[in-house]
């Protein structure tokens, strides 16, 4: 079959990939968002999906709008059978849905109906959900509510980050969309209308959403250190009032304390905080404008104190 692919986050790579080197079918061309700035200078940044299709002289395009009537005729001209799409961060118009002769198809990282939206991945560790998985879903108008094709299920680990998860969804994807475009070739490809009632949404994340709020628990508290890992990363406040980011792994233990935030252990590398419910030790941070290090070295160059409170801004 004819393929257009739009994707721009490198969890679609793999699926790009195995589409790139699939004797079956023919890959017309990419569609990736813009470059953007990137890192303190600003330097513009192209996608890893750029990088690749470029590598393998597909062409590529980077529309600002994907509806814009000049990008609609483009796709047009490619007359795909198919269109695929791995997080591309545009919704798909009518105008292009409508392009495919068989199918626009869409490989969303949760197990739909839960966690539609932007940022399934970290929004299922947060859940503390036990399983994941890769689902193909038919694109429709509304947000990932489309029927879905086919779902491959995944087992989420005790220790998984959002990093580690997005990693091992991204590996699925060959799976999953090979199979797929099977069944749409063959016309044997079911439709399974979603349970709406059961789903679930999850917003984009920001920078800000990684504050640590030691009034919650420390089961809480750790998956948020785990599903924000390495972005957008988590921090809190030291006594001092600088901004420390906090990484995994860290270690939940029982206590009971009325004052959630303070340091009440340190260890020669490692910190002990009150939650909620519960407490935390952590072992690795990062003050603002510094490089990752353990706690003990952060200590072998600033005082902290037992009863010293976290997570006060000003």
């Amino acid at each position: 079959m004819k393929i257009v692919f739009l994707g721009t986050g490198d969890i679609g790579l793999p699926a790009l990939s195995a589409l790139q080197e699939s004797l079956e079918h023919e890959l017309l061309a990419v569609y990736t968002q813009p470059d953007r700035p990137f890192g303190r200078k600003g330097d513009l940044k192209a996608s890893e999906i750029k990088i690749f299709a470029e590598s393998c002289s597909i062409p590529v395009h980077q529309p600002e709008k994907i509806r814009s009537i000049e990008v609609v005729q483009s796709l047009e001209d490619y007359a795909p059978d198919i269109i695929v799409v791995v997080a591309y961060g545009q919704i798909l118009p009518k105008s292009v849905l409508d392009i495919p002769k068989i199918a626009c198809i869409n490989l969303h990282a949760s197990l739909l109906p839960y966690h539609r939206g932007a940022a399934p991945i970290q929004a299922s560790i947060l859940a503390g959900d036990d399983r994941t998985g890769m689902t193909v879903m038919y694109v429709g108008e509304g947000l990932d509510d489309g029927d879905i094709l086919l779902s491959v299920e995944l087992d989420i680990n005790d220790d998984e980050t959002g990093g580690s998860l997005h990693k091992r969804l991204g590996q699925l994807g060959p799976e999953a969309l090979l199979h797929s475009l099977e069944l749409l070739a063959s016309g044997s490809a079911p439709r399974i209308e979603q349970e709406h009632g059961s789903a679930t949404h999850v917003t984009k994340i920001n920078r800000s959403d990684g504050k640590i709020d030691w009034l919650r628990s420390a089961q809480h508290i750790d998956r948020l250190i785990r599903a924000y890992d390495p972005w957008p990363g988590t921090f809190t406040f030291f006594p001092d009032r600088s901004n420390i980011k906090i990484f995994p792994l860290v270690e939940i233990i029982e206590y009971e304390d009325s004052n959630p935030g303070k340091i009440i252990d340190i260890g020669s590398n490692d910190l002990m905080i009150a939650c909620g419910k519960g407490a935390l030790r952590i072992s690795e941070i990062q003050p603002s404008g510094k490089r990752r290090m353990p706690v003990s070295a952060y200590l072998a160059g600033k005082e902290l104190n037992v009863g010293d409170i976290l997570g006060i801004e000003d």
